[in-house]
């Protein structure tokens, strides 16, 4: 990051690569500054601003690099090697809004009245302006007694204000969607306060008045002084804009109490939502939560007392019923059952829940959930996340429970029969600790139909609509009779998709009927001749269901849904797929890899 405490006329090249690093440092999604302005009785005029704008040193020096036409000296821009001023290297925040006087923001920003209740976006050079213009509706004439015909009119001192945020110019578009509601939420609660109690007018008669004073004392005194930091400790309005742009450039949560009595609450999902150094885009983040099913689980990363003790004194009571029923061994649909809540409001209720980035979509924790080591996971001996294990898990150290995840496990390699139930209910809490700091990913199991090509064929064809996914090389084992308690942990995961069609649906008794066969040709019609020939030749092809089985699962057979998918839209065991696998190895290829819908919160996105 810049360091704001340096100036213009140090070390240049110091500076230069400051503003590099500042650049390439991911700026684009934090705020270059906040600034309330507003348009009233006095003109337009700008209430407050921050950071404060330094008093500039050296103005010669701002108006050489303004021109583009100015001969360059050695200082004026570093290696200029061509006399080209306009190919500056990338500005820090502090130098963007260096041009912008109070006079000329108070004068761009402060809109006309039928701007009002719409998205303001400005763009100047390198720097963009959004914000929400906001309508004050005061009474304009207030008619007077009968002795006094006269109308007494009251002089608004504020008709409209907006709260705007400076951006880089080249932030990205939903960065700018994401100050624009932030601008708007502040503005409601400004309105609704100003009406109440006109909380905004008496704030800015403060504003103004420490203004006036600190250009009086400049005019008196003859050294410039920001009237902005005088402004800070006496106005709460000001403080809380301070805080919105601390909290945006730091957390990314915004949380203020307009007037201590308004909440206004934000988030900002580029800061909030990071794995391996990386943030994840929102459009990923969105794509995921749309792809939410009922058989995956919802993990909060934080305690149940700790997200009880943040929820607002006037939350919905689904969200505490949800927070104090959640577990990582339920799936969605289990957990809509015991919170009794629908199934609709559930998912709303995770996707919130995600979204402020305190939980997480993963896969309920099961006997036959595949782990390993993250490659992004931190696996340093004594790093903070090591102590932080040591003291939660007396008697385990961290690295020592990674090095059993360096290869792909299931979590039944670790059930010991002779070991006592509490020492399970320890590995699921270890576990879920692991998921919890990203330091483990899931492997899913996936099918691929890859027919052997024909002596006439050279190799696959282009066109071969069989590409096979990444290939794991687990061999499939036995299914498992133990269980970790849960009814979705085990081989008897047999839940009832309430979306099914009915091409699912069992096929008429009688393996052998007419129907039965018409309909298992009609299924593998959509297959080529050599295709289905080599299947035909399977021996356990010539097994009636078993072959009617197969085609109606073909469609799964392309290594974009996983086991547990199948499982649970066609209302099947585990070991019956299992054994399908293996009767039809000779043309099916089993690959683990990591669910594409949950692996953005467990590894960063490439």
């Amino acid at each position: 990051m810049f360091n704001p405490s340096a100036e213009f006329y140090g070390d240049r090249k110091s500076m230069y690569k400051q503003s590099q690093n500042s650049f390439k440092s991911g700026d684009k999604t934090r705020p270059i500054s906040v600034i309330l302005v507003s348009s009233g009785s006095r003109g337009n005029k700008l209430l407050f601003r921050y950071p404060f704008q330094r008093v500039p040193v050296c103005p010669a020096l701002t108006a050489k690099q303004r021109s583009p036409y100015v001969l360059n000296t050695t200082g004026d821009v570093l290696e200029d090697q061509d006399g080209d001023s306009r190919e500056q290297t990338p500005l820090c925040d502090e130098q963007l809004v260096a041009g912008f006087s109070d006079i000329i923001l108070g004068t761009i920003l402060a809109t006309k009245s039928d701007m009002c209740g719409k998205k303001f976006e400005l763009k100047i050079d390198n720097v963009r302006f959004v914000g929400h213009p906001t309508l004050l509706q005061h009474p304009h004439i207030v008619q007077g007694s009968k002795t006094d015909p006269s109308p007494k009119r009251e002089m608004p001192t504020m008709i409209l204000f907006s709260v705007v945020f400076a951006l880089r110019a080249n932030a990205d578009p939903s960065v700018i969607s994401c100050m624009h509601n932030l601008s708007r939420r502040i503005a409601i609660a400004l309105q609704h306060e100003e009406r109440r109690c006109q909380y905004l007018t008496r704030e800015a008669k403060l504003m103004l008045a420490v203004q006036d004073e600190i250009t009086t004392m400049t005019e008196t005194e003859g050294s410039p002084q920001s009237p902005f930091r005088q402004i800070l400790p006496k106005c709460k309005l000001a403080r809380d804009l301070k805080e919105a742009y601390d909290s945006l450039c730091t957390t990314g949560v915004v949380r203020l109490h307009i007037n201590n009595w308004l909440e206004v609450s934000f988030c900002l999902p580029h800061k909030i939502h990071r794995v391996g150094g990386k943030h994840i885009p929102p459009e990923a983040l969105e794509r995921s939560l749309k792809a939410i099913r009922p058989y995956h689980a919802l993990l909060l990363l934080d305690s149940e007392k700790t997200l009880l003790s943040q929820l607002p004194l006037d939350c919905s009571p689904a969200m505490v019923r949800l927070i104090k029923t959640c577990s990582a061994v339920k799936n969605l649909q289990q957990l809509a059952q015991d919170a009794d809540l629908a199934l609709l409001q559930i998912f709303q209720i995770a996707a919130h829940l995600v979204y402020w980035g305190k939980a997480i979509i993963i896969y309920p924790l099961c006997e036959n959930n595949v782990y390993m080591l993250s490659p992004h996971a931190n696996i340093c001996l004594y790093s903070p996340l090591a102590e932080q294990f040591a003291q939660q898990f007396p008697g385990h150290d961290l690295p020592s429970m990674l090095a059993k995840f360096s290869l792909p496990v299931s979590l039944a390699e670790f059930r010991n029969p002779l070991e006592a139930p509490v020492q399970e209910a320890h590995l699921i809490q270890m576990v879920v600790w692991m998921l919890q700091h990203r330091l483990l990913i899931q492997l899913h199991t996936y099918v691929c139909l890859l027919v052997p090509p024909s002596e006439d064929e050279p190799g696959l064809r282009d066109e071969d609509p069989h590409p096979v996914a990444r290939v794991g090389g687990r061999s499939l084992s036995t299914p498992s009779a133990l269980s970790f308690g849960s009814p979705t942990s085990s081989d008897d995961m047999t839940l009832t998709s309430p979306s099914m069609d009915n091409s699912s649906a069992e096929l008429l008794p009688g393996g052998d009927s007419p129907l039965n066969k018409r309909m298992t040709e009609t299924l593998l019609a959509s297959l080529t001749e050599h295709e289905r020939q080599v299947i035909l030749s399977i021996p356990a092809a010539q097994n009636p269901e078993d072959l009617r089985m197969l085609a109606r699962l073909l469609h799964y057979f392309r290594g974009h849904h996983h086991l547990e998918e199948i499982m649970y839209n066609e209302n099947m065991r585990r070991s019956q797929l299992k054994t399908l696998f293996d009767k039809f190895r000779s043309v099916l290829v089993v690959t683990n890899h990591e669910d594409p819908i949950i692996s953005i919160f467990q590894s960063p996105m490439e």
